[in-house]
């Protein structure tokens, strides 16, 4: 009997334990048992990056994942420029404000828009950087967006580097590597940002 009762004990302390790490991961915004929304809250912005190549496979990951976003009646007018000429990288990163970071990244993903495909390409666009950004986390990457897109000076930076047709539309690029630093995602969930239409 009491080897029962012992068993019990030890049984009811292991679901007290993971009960309450299950309530502080929720409290953080993180799932055990939902691998995707861990990614989505892990995700983080990193500027800082190793002297190390990334593997094609993991780049063609990231474009295969920035192709699956949603897209207004299955127009998908993205466009995706790998860049990984150093003088191209270097360049753009003295002529971008936001985009310093370049000169240590090894590759930079720009991500355009077709504007004859759709007039809201820069949606769609938005849609697939960020699962790019997603993906890139998933694979022990760090990447960053940098704005081109409304600015028409960044544009034209952008443009000057890639030879881009008039119709293609830079929204952003993004620089990625694996971390040089461990960064820490912010915890951006505001309760009083939601609004409920109650009837």
């Amino acid at each position: 009997m009491k080897k029962i009762f012992s068993f019990i004990y030890i049984i009811m302390t292991v679901v007290i334990v993971v009960s309450c790490s299950s309530s502080e991961e929720q409290k953080e915004g993180t799932s055990a048992v939902n691998p995707v929304l861990d990614n989505i809250f892990a995700r983080k912005s990193v500027r800082t990056y190793l002297d190390k190549g990334v593997e094609k496979e993991k780049i063609d990951l990231m474009l295969r994942a920035g192709m699956s976003g949603p897209s207004g009646k299955d127009t998908r007018p993205w466009e995706f420029i790998l860049v990984s000429d150093r003088a191209v990288l270097d360049s753009m990163a003295v002529a971008l404000p936001y985009a310093k970071m370049l000169t240590q990244a090894r590759n930079a993903i720009i991500v355009c828009g077709d504007s004859t495909r759709s007039s809201y390409w820069y949606l769609d666009c938005s849609a697939a950087a960020q699962n790019i950004l997603l993906a890139a986390e998933s694979l022990g990457l760090g990447a960053v967006w940098t704005a081109a897109y409304p600015y028409e000076d960044r544009m034209q930076v952008v443009r000057k580097y890639t030879a881009l047709p008039e119709n293609i539309l830079p929204l952003c690029v993004i620089p990625f590597g694996y971390p040089a630093t461990k960064e820490q995602p912010k915890h951006k969930f505001d309760e009083k940002k939601i609004h409920y239409n109650l009837y």
